[in-house]
């Protein structure tokens, strides 16, 4: 009584309410950016049985917005130091965790326990994998996504309302999206999204307010402006996913992840005196490889540094995973510099090479 006091006394939840809420089973899929709030107030809020599936450590680049983690936590597990700092929080509550990548072969598995999913990914495969198991398993999936300053919130597959696939059919061009490794997000933003999933999940839980099914909230914190985009449901695309059953569509990461016409591997040209090696990334990012025959340009500066580029020498451009590269050489054949290519695995593949041949 005393810890839940807050929801009681309102009219809305009451106590049958907040025995509805201890009685949900929530699985959140992702315990970084979105995940860390969206986990923290459901377990404050008293879910009853939450799990927590992610494969990933923490870095100490998760800690400027990942808040449930601290310095200690650095190179723990997610599941398992989320876990620690959640049992703490309440522990009256049932946390399981599930320290593995979501893949076809466990999804059905592990969806099965949960009454609603939330989707705090960031990379397409799984979130098209997540959105089809939950069309199949007939369970709500609460999404968020986020993009530098701007976020998304919306619920699928909600009482016959739309899925993620009525919204994206088909997953975009190979190296058109960069992550939040890749361009950056303001720390506050997945706090913000990741209240309003968890938001999301108690209204569903509690049958109350107007759940976001059809309607995709976006939210920009520069100018604290929002808008909301109607989404219909398609029926050929929940037919299409039903008829495929567990034959999920096998989307494989690397194909966001560079462009191969012009990439190309380090290995191939390391050994080569005639290059112009061109980092891309910011300035501040690391490592820093201190060569002579390096240039740093960011990509954003790319096409107002274009005469420090070499006409003469065989360009390669590399970033920290190849996504800047790939639109970088894009930009540079825009302008008639044709002899360049990606480096394949950005910068690791460039350090590792180094380490090999000192």
């Amino acid at each position: 009584m005393s810890r839940y006091s807050r929801h009681i006394v309102l009219d809305e939840i009451g106590q049958a309410g907040q025995d509805k809420i201890s009685a949900a089973k929530v699985l959140v899929i992702g315990a970084g950016g979105l995940g860390c709030p969206v986990l923290q107030y459901l377990v404050a809020a008293g879910i009853g049985k939450i799990g927590v599936v992610d494969y990933d450590t923490v870095d100490e680049s998760n800690l400027q917005r990942q808040v449930l983690y601290n310095t200690a936590s650095i190179g723990q597990k997610k599941v398992i130091a989320a876990k620690e700092r959640l049992q703490q929080l309440n522990p009256t509550i049932t946390i399981e965790t599930y320290p593995e990548k979501l893949v076809s072969e466990n999804v059905i598995e592990i969806f099965k326990d949960y009454d609603i999913i939330v989707d705090g990914t960031d990379n397409f495969s799984t979130r098209y994998l997540i959105n089809d198991a939950a069309i199949i398993l007939d369970k709500p999936l609460v999404y968020g996504a986020i993009f530098k300053f701007e976020g998304q919130v919306t619920v699928f597959n909600y009482k016959g309302g739309p899925s993620y696939r009525c919204l994206f059919p088909t997953p975009p061009q190979k190296g058109s999206v960069p992550n939040c490794s890749e361009i950056g997000v303001l720390g506050v933003l997945p706090g913000i999204i990741g209240t309003m999933q968890a938001n999301e999940v108690l209204k569903i839980i509690l049958g109350i307010g107007t759940p976001l099914s059809g309607k995709l909230y976006c939210f920009n914190t520069l100018t604290n402006q929002s808008m909301t985009i109607g989404i219909n449901r398609e029926e050929p695309t929940i037919a299409m996913v039903k008829q495929r059953g567990l034959n999920f569509e096998n989307i494989e990461e690397t194909t966001f992840c560079s462009n191969n016409a012009f990439e190309i591997g380090i290995e191939s040209i390391i050994s080569e005196d005639d290059i112009q090696f061109i980092d891309v990334r910011g300035l501040s990012e690391m490592p820093r490889i201190e060569r002579e025959d390096i240039l740093e340009i960011p990509l954003p500066q790319l096409t107002k540094r274009l005469e420090l580029i070499s006409r003469k020498k065989k360009i390669i451009i590399f970033c920290k995973s190849g996504i800047r590269s790939a639109q970088a050489v894009a930009i540079l054949k825009e302008q008639n510099i044709t002899n360049c290519w990606s480096l394949k695995d950005g910068v690791s593949a460039f350090t590792k090479a180094l380490s090999k041949t000192t």
